[in-house]
């Protein structure tokens, strides 16, 4: 197996996983912290989304582009905001987060495999230091996040699915 499949089946298997978890969820659901200071799925996915975008764009993708001030929306100054307003819909968020995997996933067919043994962009070398380690983070990322959504969906009732 090449690293490039290595990292493309690693990004499917978070992807499986994300959509799974969100698949049976409301946009209301999405507002849900069921546990204090936790930040709600909403923001988390515009979260995502932002941090994909920024680390594959320095990394060469083409990333389609954001919203105007949708990175704004999505940062740390806005994780504690409950208004709704403010936040996309479900559907909005899965099409950006499949719209900027799938120009991820097209720019990592065609890496030349010593690329990623290449030093990451200076600003993401103290939690990523190569190239490789762009695109396994964006993977480890996404997996973080979606292991969060585990409590909302247990307090709605709903049965585990891995």
């Amino acid at each position: 197996m090449t690293p490039n499949r290595a990292f493309l089946e690693n990004l499917k298997l978070s992807r499986q996983i994300t959509e799974g978890y969100l698949s049976d969820l409301t946009d209301a659901d999405l507002f849900i912290r069921p546990v204090a200071g936790m930040n709600h799925i909403a923001w988390q996915l515009g979260h995502l989304i932002a941090a994909e975008h920024g680390m594959a764009s320095a990394v060469g993708v083409a990333a389609p582009e954001l919203p105007v001030g949708f990175a704004d929306a999505h940062s740390d100054a806005t994780s504690k905001s409950d208004d709704r307003s403010r936040f996309c819909s479900k559907a909005q968020y899965v099409d950006l987060l499949n719209r900027v995997r799938a120009a991820v996933e097209t720019h990592l067919e065609k890496v030349p495999p010593d690329q990623f043994d290449q030093p990451a962009p200076e600003s993401m070398r103290a939690y990523a230091a190569t190239v490789g380690a762009v695109y396994a983070l964006l993977a480890a990322h996404e997996l973080m996040h979606a292991g969060q959504w585990v409590a909302v969906r247990r307090a709605l009732g709903r049965a585990p699915l891995f």
